[in-house]
C-alpha cells in the first residue's frame, strides 16, 4: 500500500494530505461498523447488575424505539453508554463526544449531561448530591435529560424484560453514522 513520504506533519505536501483525507473518510465511513461491533461485545457485565451493558443498551433503546423516538434518540439510546468500558468515570462525555458530529445539539447534551441526572436516583444512599442536576434547571434541555433518563435509562436493568436485537438496531445506527458531520471539532 502506498504510504506518505513525511515522517513530520509539517513536511507533508498537498498531494499527501489529499491522498491521507481520502483514507480518512473512507475509515469515517465504517465507525457505525466498529461501534457496532464494540456494542456487540458488551455481553459481560460490572459485578452486581442482573444484565450486562448490551442488555441494558439494548432495552433502553428499545423501550424509545417503542415510544416512538426519532432515530437520533434511540441511537442516543443504545450508544448512551458506550463509554462505560474505556472512561468509566466520564462515560457520558466520552459518547457524547462519539456522537456529536452526527446529532443535534440537544441530543449530544442529553448523552454528555444523562450521567449527572441518573445521581437523581442513586447519589443520596452514597452520601452524594441527588439534586445535582438542578445546576442545570435554567438549561433548555433539562426537562429532556430527565425524560431520557426517566423513561430510557433509569429503568433498563430488567432480566425480564423483552429488548430488540441489536441487529435490529443496524440500519438506524449505520443511517445516524452516514450523516453529513454537524461539525468537525
Amino acid at each position: 500500500m502506498k504510504k506518505v513520504n513525511f515522517t513530520e506533519m509539517k513536511n507533508g505536501t498537498k498531494e499527501e494530505y489529499l491522498f491521507l483525507d481520502k483514507h480518512e473518510k473512507n475509515f469515517a465511513n465504517k465507525t457505525a461498523e466498529r461501534i457496532l461491533k464494540f456494542m456487540s461485545g458488551l455481553t459481560e457485565t460490572l459485578e452486581g447488575y442482573q444484565i450486562s451493558r448490551l442488555e441494558h443498551s439494548l432495552q433502553c433503546a428499545t423501550r424509545a424505539y417503542n415510544n416512538g423516538e426519532s432515530e437520533e434518540i434511540i441511537v442516543a439510546a443504545l450508544l448512551h453508554d458506550i463509554g462505560d468500558e474505556l472512561a468509566p468515570m466520564n462515560h457520558a462525555e466520552y459518547a457524547a463526544a462519539i456522537l456529536k458530529p452526527y446529532v443535534s445539539e440537544k441530543t449530544h447534551w442529553i448523552v454528555q449531561k444523562h450521567g449527572e441526572f441518573q445521581m437523581f436516583y442513586y447519589a443520596h444512599f452514597l452520601g452524594g448530591d441527588k439534586n445535582i442536576r438542578d445546576k442545570y434547571k435554567d438549561h433548555k434541555y433539562y426537562q429532556d435529560t430527565i425524560d431520557f433518563c426517566e423513561k430510557y435509562d433509569q429503568n433498563s436493568f430488567d432480566p425480564k424484560y423483552k429488548s430488540l436485537p441489536l441487529e435490529f438496531f443496524e440500519p438506524i445506527v449505520k443511517r445516524i453514522f452516514s450523516r453529513k458531520a454537524y461539525s468537525l471539532v
